[in-house]
């Protein structure tokens, strides 16, 4: 019998030969946090499966944390809700992520990356991600919520920490996590208070009103709804910038056809988050006892869709090796549903904006070290990534 797989284990590789191999003998394992599935057509399946919830309400609950500032907040988010209220809460926040709204961005995108770039490329060198894609995300955020973009620094630092609520070592992170929810809640309620005072043409501004003249979002909703876009969107484009690096630099060949052929930039972005995604996995809960493919999941049994596995099963993608140029099948980093990203355009977007203008910018770019990284489990990404290059002239 093959033993349950740890996914809390930081020396677990959820894209592992270990579990290439598990996926070709079945389309599920055993985990410590339900069962893992590893191929795509079952992944498609479950994630769109109405009988299942998003699983992630009772995070905090599997690793011990059953009160606090962290969990009622986390209960409260978009990620957790279900049913009317997460249908009402969304729907007032889509119109500021449109597709049209965010491609009338891509120039203030391309002149965020330029400039920081231009901070850099003299030198030859660059630590990728406090250089360039943690000011990068912060900064695209703090221009979505019409935040002065010179707040950054701040709102990265509590993004960051309220980023180790995705990370398997969540129960130990605690009060690290409520002192950057605490802050990042406070600076948010005194946005809103702006914004009601001094309306402006921007997301803040949009929900303050739906609030006032509606009354479809409370107080509370509001508050927790923005912290959360501001952390989840900063934390995610962050980490999966560092993953999009890591990726092409180990294969110069792709590295050096974004730079030649910048329209490639939405592919690049699709391909890297199939073969190296930050998210590495999507849970669902079950809601009532489900028979699915031989296996039985009991009532709020949960299972854990591994996006890597997936995302390179060769039944759904024959040749699963990494080709910017290639069309493949959707991958599932930004999740599959009702609770399919809100912002996954704008994070696709800043991407594409920003990978080809590094590819230009740096043509002969190569890892100088081997960088800090998360676990490649829960979510992943690189803490320090060193890049060094031929300075600009």
């Amino acid at each position: 019998m093959t033993p349950r797989w740890d996914l809390g284990d930081p020396s677990f590789d959820v894209t592992s030969a270990q579990v290439h191999a598990a996926r070709e003998d079945d389309w599920y394992v055993e985990t410590t946090w339900g069962w893992a599935v590893l191929r795509y057509a079952e992944v498609s399946a479950l994630l769109r499966d109405r009988r299942f919830r998003q699983g992630n309400a009772r995070w905090p609950a599997q690793n011990g944390i059953h009160s606090g500032l962290f969990s009622d907040w986390w209960q409260e988010t978009l990620l957790s809700l279900e049913g009317d209220d997460h249908a009402r809460i969304r729907r007032l926040m889509v119109p500021a992520f449109k597709n049209r709204v965010i491609a009338e961005m891509r120039p203030v995108f391309q002149a965020i990356a330029d400039e920081l770039i231009d901070g850099f490329a003299a030198r030859g060198q660059v630590e990728f991600v406090h250089e360039f894609a943690e000011p990068y995300a912060a900064r695209i955020i703090c221009l979505l919520l019409g935040l002065p973009q010179d707040h950054w620094p701040q709102v990265a630092r509590w993004a960051d920490d309220l980023g180790a609520s995705f990370s398997i070592d969540v129960g130990n992170q605690v009060p690290r996590i409520e002192a950057a929810l605490a802050g990042l809640a406070g600076y948010v309620d005194d946005v809103v208070a702006d914004r009601r005072a001094h309306p402006r043409d921007d997301l803040v501004t949009t929900l303050v009103q739906a609030r006032d003249s509606e009354g479809t979002l409370t107080d509370r909703e509001l508050s927790v709804a923005l912290v959360f876009l501001a952390f989840a969107g900063m934390e995610t484009t962050r980490n999966q910038l560092g993953l999009a690096l890591q990726t092409l630099l180990e294969r110069p060949d792709q590295w050096a056809l974004l730079a030649e052929r910048p329209e490639l930039g939405g592919n690049a972005v699709e391909e890297v988050m199939r073969v190296n995604p930050t998210v590495t996995w999507v849970t669902r809960e079950a809601l009532e006892d489900v028979e699915f493919q031989g296996l039985h999941i009991p009532k709020g049994g949960i299972v854990q869709m591994l996006s890597h596995s997936a995302g390179t099963d060769p039944r759904a993608v024959p040749d699963p090796s990494f080709d910017i140029a290639q069309q493949r099948p959707p991958h599932h980093g930004f999740g599959a549903g009702i609770h399919h990203c809100l912002g996954h355009f704008v994070a696709r977007t800043d991407m594409a904006v920003a990978l080809p203008l590094l590819a230009q910018r740096m043509p002969d770019a190569e890892c100088d070290g081997p960088g800090v990284w998360l676990p490649v489990s829960g979510n992943t990404g690189a803490l320090s990534f060193p890049i060094r290059f031929t300075p600009a002239t």
